[in-house]
């Protein structure tokens, strides 16, 4: 793929729904070699994304880490992430899209989406879910089916018929998907942490400091640290490097933004500051980490 002189191209809902229906804050369709949308690839979503594969072959990359698909499966992704998709062209299956406005509407729990295992994950991969029980994936494939049926619907229940199916496919996904044990007693501790990853996501421009992210998150920088060392074994500072650092190598590699530029708009102090944080990170200067990952 051709280098882009800009960012990696961001796609909101909008861009996946048909025009009668494009201020709607969900899109459910069959996922084929026919789909109506075009995208370039890699890019990033502003919504959540629900992949339900049925049939192909192929890779889904994302944010850096390379997943064979071996449908049955189903793939999440969260706002923010960037993905890549190789696939067969009898790759067969749905998708279901959606803002956060959309589900947690009329939900007194404002933290319930980021609760499910695999959005916001905690190790922060995205290993998808593979089904082998027969009645699961024809029980998922009749809520997607569903889905397409009320969405071509213009009754005025059709969005809260939606909002029910949805959390009927995510409540099923989630009881059905591998978790670590130590996850699942620290409720408490998966919030705090899954907060600090979707501020991470929208604020990493801003090059915010640690103290600004427990502010955000309502503790102490003592308290978020030890919190996200117990669950992922990382520091706090430490996932913060890394989100800058993937945002560097994805700008370094998909664009051609000069380091200058990419320094400045991740609002570092100066270029000098950048190639070395850079280099201590890595070990190779953003020039030749360039250079080698386009060999």
């Amino acid at each position: 793929m051709k280098k882009s002189s800009e960012q990696l191209p961001i796609y909101s809902l909008q861009s996946f729904s048909s025009p009668e229906r494009n201020t709607q804050q969900f899109q459910v369709e069959i996922f084929d070699a026919n789909r109506h949308f075009s995208v370039k690839y890699p890019h990033r979503h502003d919504f959540f994304e629900v992949l339900y594969l049925l049939k192909g072959s192929g890779y889904h990359v994302i944010d850096g880490n390379q997943y064979e698909i071996k449908p049955p499966c189903v793939f999440f992704m969260s706002p923010g992430q960037a993905h890549k998709l190789e696939l067969s062209l009898d790759i067969d299956g749905f998708i279901f899209i959606f803002t956060s406005d959309f589900y947690q509407l009329n939900r007194s729990n404002q933290n319930s989406l980021i609760e499910f295992p695999f959005f916001y994950t905690i190790h922060q991969d995205n290993p998808p879910l593979l089904l082998s029980s027969e009645n699961d994936i024809r029980f998922l494939e009749l809520l997607f089916r569903q889905s397409i049926h009320e969405i071509n619907h213009t009754g005025e229940s059709s969005p809260e018929m939606l909002r029910s199916i949805l959390d009927l496919i995510l409540t099923t996904c989630a009881a059905r998907y591998p978790t670590h044990e130590l996850l699942k007693n620290n409720r408490k501790g998966q919030i705090i942490v899954k907060r600090f990853f979707h501020l991470i996501e929208e604020n990493f421009q801003r090059n915010l400091l640690l103290s600004d992210y427990a502010r955000l998150i309502g503790v102490t920088p003592n308290h978020l640290t030890q919190t996200v060392r117990q669950l992922t074994g990382k520091s706090s500072s430490q996932v913060i490097k890394g989100k800058q650092l993937l945002e560097i190598k994805r700008l370094l590699f998909h664009t051609n933004l000069t380091v200058s530029e990419i320094a400045n708009l991740l609002h570092f102090e100066d270029q000098s500051y950048f190639t070395k944080f850079f280099k201590r990170e890595t070990g190779s200067t953003p020039l030749q980490y360039r250079n080698n990952a386009s060999k």
